[in-house]
C-alpha cells in the first residue's frame, strides 16, 4: 500500500473524515486493552475512600493496603505503557478496507501488471478500477472493539465501576481527607480542625432526630435504648473515651479505639479525654409501657348480634398492636338446665384490635367490631380484658370488664328454644343426650301455630335424628358436635326470620316478637327492626283481607256488602296512626303502655271487616275479570309447585311424613287450606267461582293412582283453565300482545311439568312450574299495562262508569286503584329492601344444602339447576 495510485488519491479525500474516527477508534480500543487494570485499579480505591472504609479498619490495615495499592498501580502502569502501541494511519486505512467487500482501496493502490497495451485487457483495468471506487466512496468509520471479557473473563472492571457509582450516590467525598491523619504527621495537621466526631442515634421508632456530639454542649437528653458512635482521628492513643451509660461489662474494645459504638441504658457521664475533648451528662428518657382503656359509651349491639366496642390506647411512641380477650367468668355463671354439666376444654375468644391506618398512635380512640352470636358463650358473662404492645414489646392491660359476651337475640319462643339447646350442645359433648330429648319433646305433636312452616319442622327432624344417631353410637365429636351446632343456628333463623305465606299469621308472629322484645329489654335497633316487620306484615294482611272482599262481592254478583250503621272504617293512615303511637310510646320507654296499645291493635286487626270501598262501585268489567282470574290461576299453580316438592322431600324422608301434616295451611295452591296429604277430591272452595271460570268438576279431574298422577291431572286441568282465560283475554295493542305471548309461554311449561308429573319426574316438574309462574306474571304485568293504556284512550263514558267526575275510587284504606281495574296497586308490594334480603336467604339456603354431599342426588341435581337458573 506504499505505493499511491491516481485512483486513490481523490478516494482518500472524500474519506478523510471516516479515517480519521476510524484511527481515533484505535487509539481507545488500544488504549482500554492496555491499561483496563490500572483504571479498575482507580475505580475501586476511589469507591472506598469515598464510602470510608478505611476508617473502619485498624491503622495497619489501612497502611498495608495503601502499600499493595501504589505497587499495584506501578505495575499496571508500567504494563499498559509497555503493551501500547500507537496506531498509524494506514492501520485506520487497512481496517476501513477490511470492512468492505472486494477490499477496495487496496484494489485502487494496485497498478496493472498484464495486458499494457492491449486495449481490451486496458479497458477491463479500468472498468474494474472504476467499480473498486464507487464501493471505496460508501465507506464508513469502522467502531472500535472494545470488549474485553478475554481478558477479563470474571468482569473485575464491572465491579470497580458499579462500587464507584455506589461511592458517588451514598458516599462524601470529604471523607478522602482523612486519609491524610493517617499518614505520618497526620495529628498535627488535625491539630486545627476536630480530632473527634460523635452521634447519638434514636431509636428509629421514636421518629427523633440523630444529635451530633460535636455540636451539643452540657446536658443531653435521649431516649432509652439510644446508639452513641464515635469515631477518634489522629495518633492512636491520644484521645480516649470514658463513658457510665451503657452498663456494659466483660471484655470491651480498648478505650482508645478509633471507632466505637453503644447503647444508652441508664443515666450516666460521656467523656472524650485528650486534645480538643469534652464531656456530657446524659439523661436516658425512659420509654413507658402502653395502657389502654375500655370504653363505655358508644359500646352497643345491633339487631343482628355485631358487636360494637370503643376503646382508647396512648403510648409515648405509639403503639403498634393489641388484641382483646374474652374469657369465661364462671363464678358469675348461673349453673342450671345445660350448664351443670362440666363444660368441654374451651379457649379463651381473642380477636385483634383495629389500629389507624394514618395519623399518630401515641393516643387514638378505636371500635372493636365484631359478630360472635355463634359463640358458645353467646350471651354468657364473661371477662374482657384488652392488651396493646409498642415497638419495645412492652405491654398494658386494661382492668377486666366485666359483661355478657354480645350477641344476637331470638325473640321468637321456638327459636330461642333452638338456640339455648344449641348452646348446650356446644357447652359440653355430654349434653348430646339431653339435648336431643328436649328437641324431640319440643317437635312431638306440637301446636299448630308452632312452626309456621313445614319445611323449618322437617328439618329439625332431620338435625334430631342425626344427633340420636351420632349419641347412640358414642359417635359425637367435635366435627359433627360443629356440623349440628350450625344446622341448629340456620333453624333458628329459619324460625326467627323466615317467610310466612300466610299474611295474618305473618303479622301475629311480628307482634308477638315485639312483645317479646319488649317485654326482655331490647335495644332500640332491634325494637325499630321489629317495628318494621310489624308495619310490613300489617300492609300484606290488609291486601289479603281486601282481595277476600272482592272475592266475596264477586260471589254476590257483583253487589257490595252492607256495612252496619255502626261499623267502623278505618284507612291505612289510621293504622300508620296507631303503629307510629305505639312506636313513640316504645322509644319514651314507657313499654306497659306500649304493650298494652298493641294488645288493642292486635286485637283490632284480628276483628276488623274490610269491605270494599264506594258504595255505588258496580260489578268488574271483562278486564279486571281476566286480571283476578290469572291471579287465582298464579295461586293454583303456586300450591301445586309446594305439593310437588313436599312429594320431593317425602321421597328422601318418608319417615317424616307422620309429622308434616301439620302447619300446611295456605299451601295447596291458594285454597286456604292444607292439602298435601288430603285426598284430591278435599280441594277448598272458590277455584272454580270465577264468573265464566269452569266448573271444579270438569276442571280438577281425579286419579285413583294418586301421588305423581293426581298431581298431573290437576296441572292438565290449571292448563285447560288458563287455554280459556286466553281466549277470553281483553285488551290490545303492544302491551296486550305481549300479554298474550307469556300465557302461551306459561302454557307450554304448563305442559312440560305435566308431562314431568306423569313420568314422576319431580325435579323437572318443578323446574317447568316455576317457568309457568314466571310466564304468568310477566302475563299480569303486561294486561295491566293494556288495560291501563285502554282506559287513558276511553274518555267520558268509562271513566263515568267507575264514578262521578273528581272522585277517585279507592278501597276500605283509602288507597288509590291499581291500572287495569286492580284493587290495590302494587307499589310498595315488596317492601322496600326487604325483598333482597330475603332473596338473598333463599339463595345462600339453596347454596348451602347444594353443598351438603349426604343428601340424595336428585334432589342435589335439582338444587344445581336452580343455582344455575338463578
Amino acid at each position: 500500500m506504499a505505493r499511491q495510485s491516481s485512483p486513490l488519491t481523490p478516494v482518500l479525500n472524500r474519506l478523510r473524515r471516516p479515517l480519521t474516527l476510524t484511527w481515533a477508534g484505535l487509539i481507545a480500543e488500544r488504549i482500554v486493552r492496555a491499561f483496563w487494570p490500572l483504571w479498575s485499579l482507580v475505580a475501586a480505591v476511589a469507591a472506598v475512600l469515598l464510602l470510608g472504609l478505611h476508617d473502619l479498619m485498624p491503622l495497619e490495615a489501612v497502611w498495608g493496603a495503601m502499600v499493595v495499592t501504589l505497587l499495584a498501580f506501578l505495575v499496571f502502569a508500567v504494563q499498559g505503557f509497555r503493551a501500547f502501541r500507537w496506531p498509524t494511519r494506514e492501520a485506520a486505512l487497512a481496517r476501513i478496507d477490511d470492512s468492505l467487500p472486494g477490499h477496495p482501496l487496496s484494489a485502487l493502490a494496485d497498478a496493472q501488471a498484464v495486458g499494457m497495451g492491449d486495449t481490451g485487457s486496458e479497458a477491463l483495468w479500468r472498468a474494474h478500477q472504476q467499480r473498486m471506487a464507487e464501493r471505496a466512496a460508501r465507506a464508513r468509520a469502522v467502531e472500535p472493539d472494545l470488549r474485553l471479557s478475554s481478558r477479563d473473563p470474571f468482569g473485575l472492571r464491572y465491579v470497580a465501576l458499579l462500587g464507584l457509582v455506589v461511592a458517588l450516590l451514598f458516599g462524601s467525598i470529604w471523607r478522602v481527607g482523612t486519609v491524610a491523619g493517617m499518614a505520618p504527621g497526620g495529628g498535627a495537621a488535625l491539630a486545627t480542625g476536630p480530632a473527634w466526631e460523635g452521634w447519638i442515634e434514636p431509636p428509629a421508632y421514636t421518629g427523633l432526630p440523630s444529635l451530633y456530639l460535636n455540636d451539643q454542649k452540657g446536658e443531653i437528653a435521649a431516649p432509652l435504648g439510644s446508639r452513641v458512635t464515635l469515631r477518634l482521628y489522629g495518633e492512636v492513643g491520644a484521645l480516649s473515651v470514658a463513658e457510665t451509660v451503657s452498663g456494659r461489662s466483660g471484655e470491651l474494645d480498648p478505650a482508645t479505639s478509633s471507632e466505637q459504638g453503644f447503647d444508652i441504658a441508664h443515666d450516666g457521664t460521656l467523656s472524650i479525654d485528650g486534645p480538643g475533648g469534652q464531656s456530657w451528662e446524659i439523661t436516658a428518657l425512659p420509654d413507658n409501657a402502653p395502657s389502654v382503656q375500655v370504653l363505655q359509651d358508644g359500646a352497643e349491639t345491633t339487631f343482628d348480634g355485631q358487636m360494637s366496642q370503643p376503646f382508647r390506647a396512648k403510648d409515648d411512641h405509639g403503639v403498634t398492636g393489641g388484641r382483646a380477650v374474652f374469657r369465661l367468668d364462671m363464678d358469675e355463671l348461673e349453673r342450671r338446665h345445660g350448664l351443670t354439666t362440666e363444660p368441654d376444654p374451651r379457649e379463651a375468644i381473642e380477636l385483634d384490635l383495629p389500629m389507624p391506618i394514618t395519623g399518630d398512635r401515641a393516643e387514638f380512640t378505636e371500635t372493636l367490631i365484631e359478630n360472635l352470636s355463634q359463640h358458645p358463650w353467646a350471651h354468657l358473662p364473661v371477662t374482657l380484658e384488652l392488651e396493646v404492645r409498642d415497638a419495645r414489646d412492652q405491654a398494658g392491660q386494661s382492668a377486666p370488664e366485666k359483661m355478657k359476651l354480645p350477641a344476637r337475640r331470638f325473640f321468637d319462643p321456638l327459636a330461642a328454644a333452638v338456640i339455648e339447646q344449641r348452646r348446650d350442645l356446644l357447652w359440653a359433648k355430654a349434653n348430646g343426650k339431653r339435648v336431643a330429648q328436649v328437641l324431640r319433646a319440643v317437635s312431638y305433636q306440637p301446636d299448630p301455630g308452632l312452626f309456621r312452616s313445614e319445611t323449618a319442622y322437617l328439618r329439625l327432624r332431620v338435625i334430631l335424628r342425626r344427633l340420636e344417631t351420632l349419641v347412640r353410637h358414642d359417635s359425637l365429636d367435635s366435627e359433627a358436635q360443629d356440623g349440628i351446632a350450625e344446622a341448629l343456628w340456620d333453624l333458628a333463623l329459619v324460625l326467627e326470620e323466615g317467610d310466612i305465606g300466610d299474611a295474618l299469621e305473618r303479622m301475629r308472629a311480628a307482634q308477638e316478637r315485639l312483645s317479646e322484645a319488649m317485654k326482655n329489654g331490647a335495644s332500640e335497633e332491634e325494637i325499630a327492626r321489629l317495628m318494621q316487620e310489624l308495619r310490613d306484615a300489617t300492609d300484606d294482611f290488609m291486601r289479603q283481607k281486601m282481595q277476600q272482599a272482592q272475592r266475596e262481592n264477586q260471589q254476590n254478583g257483583g253487589e257490595p256488602q252492607e256495612m252496619p250503621d255502626n261499623a267502623m272504617q278505618m284507612t291505612q293512615q289510621d293504622l300508620q296512626d296507631m303503629m307510629d303511637r305505639i312506636q313513640e310510646l316504645m322509644e319514651q320507654g314507657r313499654m306497659a303502655e306500649a304493650q298494652e296499645a298493641l294488645e288493642q291493635f292486635q286485637q283490632m286487626m284480628e276483628n276488623m271487616r274490610v269491605t270494599e270501598g264506594q258504595s255505588g262501585q258496580q260489578g268488574q268489567n271483562p278486564g279486571e275479570q281476566a286480571m283476578e282470574g290469572l291471579a287465582e290461576t298464579l295461586r293454583n299453580q303456586q300450591g301445586l309447585s309446594d305439593e310437588a316438592f313436599r312429594d320431593l322431600q317425602e321421597q328422601f324422608n318418608p319417615d317424616a311424613q307422620a309429622g308434616e301434616s301439620q302447619g300446611n295451611e295456605g299451601r295447596d295452591g291458594g285454597q286456604g287450606q292444607g292439602q298435601g296429604h288430603q285426598p284430591q277430591g278435599q280441594q277448598g272452595e272458590g277455584q272454580g267461582s270465577q264468573p265464566g271460570q269452569q266448573g271444579q268438576g270438569d276442571g280438577q279431574r281425579q286419579a285413583e293412582d294418586g301421588g305423581s298422577g293426581s298431581l298431573a291431572d290437576r296441572q292438565q286441568a290449571l292448563r285447560e283453565e288458563l287455554e280459556r282465560q286466553r281466549g277470553n283475554l281483553p285488551g290490545g295493542g303492544e302491551a296486550g300482545d305481549a300479554a298474550r305471548e307469556s300465557l302461551e309461554r306459561a302454557d307450554r311449561a304448563m305442559d312440560g311439568a305435566e308431562q314431568a308429573l306423569r313420568g314422576d319426574d319431580l325435579p323437572e316438574a318443578l323446574d317447568r312450574q316455576s317457568e309457568a309462574m314466571e310466564a304468568l306474571r310477566d302475563g299480569m304485568r303486561s294486561l295491566g299495562e293494556s288495560l291501563a293504556e285502554n282506559q287513558q284512550q276511553q274518555q267520558g263514558g268509562q271513566g263515568q262508569a267507575r264514578g262521578e267526575a273528581g272522585q277517585q275510587e279507592s278501597d276500605p284504606l283509602g288507597r288509590r286503584a291499581g291500572q287495569g281495574g286492580q284493587v290495590g296497586t302494587q307499589d310498595s308490594l315488596l317492601q322496600g329492601e326487604d325483598v333482597y334480603r330475603r332473596a338473598r336467604e333463599l339463595l345462600d339456603e339453596i347454596r348451602r344444602r347444594s353443598g351438603e354431599g349426604e343428601r340424595p342426588d336428585v334432589e342435589l341435581d335439582y338444587l344445581k339447576r336452580l343455582l344455575d337458573r338463578f
